[in-house]
């Protein structure tokens, strides 16, 4: 059953590898598309092709299993900016500043891929929370995608829309320290991987890499940190 307070999948816009076309009723299917997105994606890497060259699962398949790269410029300074208000939110759940920043970046593409209104504006909705029956606020309506018993279906939904980031961060505090579904996300530190699992749990995602693809964001963090 879907929870419709959230935005289901990940602002990162690939199928899971899960999902990706497979060989059925073949011996080893899953092995063989393994093995193929795996040379796909060595090959990317000895020509040093452009990432839009690669299938959408290899794609999905570079992000989880390549090697982790730092932030770009671009996305340090991103990071930089919301910093203070992860710090802020971080203190509230008893969440490390840099998983909350990975959770923000995951659902926002780094701030770069903004859930928009009609008219076009930033909802400023870092999280991807939707507007729920019981919100007074703004609402931005948009396509999105969500995941039943691992399949994507595509669905038009209203999300809320912030003045500013910091209303998204002080909304997304409030709403996961006060939901029961929740409480097995609050306090688990630097864990990345325990804290997105939780939110997975609590109905927060449905798709089935959604953990995985929180902790490699935030091991990016981390690595720009060192």
């Amino acid at each position: 059953m879907l929870n419709p307070d959230f935005h289901i999948g990940g602002a990162a816009g690939f199928p899971a590898l899960s999902d990706a076309p497979r060989t059925n009723g073949a011996a080893g299917g899953f092995g063989d598309l393994y093995r193929q997105l795996n040379a796909e994606v060595n090959q990317f890497i000895e020509r040093g092709d452009a990432a839009g060259s690669l299938s959408p699962e290899a794609q999905v398949h570079r992000m989880q299993t390549g090697p982790v790269e730092a932030p770009s410029a671009d996305q340090q300074a991103w990071l930089d900016r919301i910093a203070p208000l992860a710090e802020e939110a971080g203190r509230a759940l008893g969440v490390a500043p840099e998983v909350l920043s990975a959770h923000a970046a995951l659902e926002s593409g780094w701030g770069q891929r903004p859930i928009r209104t009609e008219a076009g504006a930033d909802s400023h909705n870092l999280f991807a929370l939707k507007a729920t029956p019981g919100w007074r606020g703004d609402v931005a309506e948009i396509q999105t995608t969500e995941y039943e018993e691992g399949v994507a279906q595509s669905r038009r939904a209203g999300f809320r829309s912030y003045a500013d980031a910091g209303s998204a961060f002080r909304d997304f505090s409030q709403l996961l320290s006060g939901s029961p579904r929740y409480q097995a996300a609050l306090g688990t530190g630097s864990d990345a991987l325990a804290y997105g699992r939780a939110l997975q749990q609590g109905g927060y995602a449905t798709d089935p890499a959604y953990a995985d693809k929180l902790a490699r964001v935030a091991a990016q963090i981390g690595k720009g940190r060192r």
